[in-house]
């Protein structure tokens, strides 16, 4: 057990995209919990995209981060001290709890982590939110059936990659845009996409989309936003379904610019457009994680994580997200029980 415990808080408000001065480490005496708390050690520290709404004063279904306080995120930990919570010393936990080595949180806070489903940082990835969110989305939002096309944007990403392979098991054609070769090939190669497309070697989205697309789009899960998403909204076919879960390509900017006019598409297509948070099906997390974590199993759906080592470096790795530095799941690993 280290001596101090390390945190990182928010150091100001980035203005458009954060850099390293975004984040200070600060250090202080290992927590103690409180009655009803437990002490958690981060294993597997998350960092996603909607993290950098939060950085923002503005409001947004995320509560904003004040200045100087600590930054938090989906964590897979262990507990090391329990004060009268529903858990024990060595138990498994996952939570939304600070960047930092140590935390301590209200047992109501937290949900077991079962390691028999897979390794536990899956907890944060297929097992976990972004599976969850790829689930939702594409079942009840987007709902792709058996001869549809299914487009979906940040396709090699922790939610777009598993959305893809739960569209291509209801029986549709899946084409996912990613930001390299290398994507393209695990989408294409790894995951059984029909056709990947690679935005960054081409300004002509739509021709490419009528070359992965013939057919016309019935279903869309839009990660990404900007002119990709403008690209496939002139390619819906009459009840068309669009699930619309990011916008990453806008979380950046300074003033969102004024795209197409999306409106009279909507009108001569009849499509519905749907914007969704996993939360909203929170009374059903339960079925989600047992039926991806059968998927998984039975090797239906395939993850991929990109793992940054050390506490130190989850500035690193949050800053990548934007770069598309990751493959599927991007973790911090923290540590582990053995150290």
């Amino acid at each position: 057990m280290r001596e101090t415990n390390r945190k990182f808080l928010l150091a100001n408000r980035p203005d458009g995209k954060p850099d390293r001065d975004t984040f200070e480490l600060a250090e202080e005496d290992v927590p103690e919990p409180g009655p009803g708390e437990v002490l958690v050690r981060t294993r597997y520290l998350s960092v996603d995209p909607y993290m950098r709404g939060r950085m923002d004063a503005r409001e947004s279904y995320a509560e904003p981060w004040e200045v100087g306080e600590p930054l938090r995120a989906g964590v897979v930990g262990e507990v090391v001290d329990s004060n009268g919570a529903d858990f024990e010393a060595g138990d498994l936990v996952t939570g939304n709890l600070q960047w930092a080595d140590y935390a301590t949180a209200r047992g109501s806070q937290l949900q077991p982590v079962n390691p028999d489903l897979g390794p536990v940082s899956t907890a944060l990835g297929v097992l976990g939110m972004p599976g969850r969110t790829a689930y939702f989305g594409t079942r009840e939002v987007a709902q792709p059936k058996a001869g549809d096309t299914f487009v979906v944007t940040g396709a090699a990403g922790a939610v777009g990659s598993v959305a893809g392979q739960i569209a291509k098991l209801s029986g549709a054609r899946v084409v996912g845009f990613a930001g390299s070769d290398e994507k393209v090939a695990f989408l294409e190669d790894d995951l059984g996409f029909d056709a990947g497309i690679n935005y960054k070697e081409t300004d002509d989205y739509r021709g490419a989309l009528d070359e992965a697309a013939p057919g016309g789009v019935d279903s869309y899960f839009d990660n990404v936003g900007g002119p990709i998403t403008d690209a496939v909204f002139s390619k819906l076919n009459v009840d068309a379904r669009v699930a619309v879960c990011g916008q990453i390509s806008l979380y950046n900017a300074e003033e969102i610019p004024t795209g197409p006019r999306k409106l009279p598409k909507l009108i001569e297509s009849r499509a519905r457009v749907e914007g969704f948070l996993v939360g909203d099906f929170a009374p059903r997390f339960e079925e989600a994680t047992r039926k991806l974590a059968e998927w998984v199993e039975s090797g239906d759906v395939q993850y991929r994580e990109t793992v940054t080592e050390g506490l130190e470096n989850a500035p690193d790795a949050f800053l990548g997200l934007f770069e598309g530095e990751n493959v599927g799941k991007q973790l911090v690993a923290v540590g582990d029980s053995e150290e």
